[in-house]
């Protein structure tokens, strides 16, 4: 099965509870998000944002460009169907991020969902090159840490420290804020993340 069709089949057949990464407040996010203090009109795009509530969120919060990527069409349309009219404020793609080529910059870059599944070498390095060509001031991760879980929605993932976050990232990036967390599933399982706030760094004279 391809990703794409896993994922599709995941947002047919499961409701938000009934999958690990659900957040009723994706609190640690927001305040990455609010902290950067960029206006509420700079593009935001949250990848593999599914029907994540961070959009909605966001919206609440005044802010007015946001765009929302996922693999998964049903994902995205689950999203649109809980914003009803306000899902027409933000743009939606559907793609798979291996093969995602921005047409824009954006201000703030956000992952909490993709980055841990990409895990063969090459898409890692495109993943960099995309978020170091398209991110002009922010990029915040959230990523499955070294005491995280092995799978996730029954694919192989790929676990992250400190150190090896800058190793990829720092070479366009000030690392600003790295700390570990716990996410507690909707099922009562424990899953730690680690986030990241990076800062572009711009070359001086």
């Amino acid at each position: 099965m391809s990703h794409k069709a896993h994922w599709e089949k995941v947002y047919e057949t499961k409701s938000p509870q009934e999958v690990s990464w659900t957040q009723e407040i994706p609190t640690t996010s927001l305040k990455l998000i609010k902290e950067t203090n960029i206006p509420k009109d700079a593009a935001i795009i949250d990848i593999g944002g599914g029907d994540s509530k961070l959009v909605d969120f966001l919206l609440d919060e005044g802010y007015t460009n946001l765009t929302v990527l996922d693999i998964s069409e049903n994902a995205l349309e689950r999203a649109k169907k809980r914003l009803g009219e306000k899902a027409d404020l933000v743009q939606w793609i559907v793609s798979d991020i291996n093969e995602f080529t921005p047409t824009k910059q954006y201000s703030i870059w956000h992952d909490r969902a993709v980055f841990h599944f990409v895990t063969e070498e090459e898409n890692i390095k495109r993943y960099v090159e995309l978020v170091s060509k398209f991110t002009s001031e922010q990029f915040i991760l959230g990523t499955f840490s070294e005491n995280g879980p092995l799978k996730c929605s029954g694919l192989e993932i790929k676990q992250y420290n400190q150190e090896k976050l800058n190793h990829l990232f720092g070479h366009s990036f000030d690392l600003t804020t790295c700390f570990t967390e716990d996410h507690k599933t909707p099922f009562d399982t424990i899953q730690n993340f680690i986030f990241a706030s990076f800062k572009r760094r711009y070359a001086r004279c």
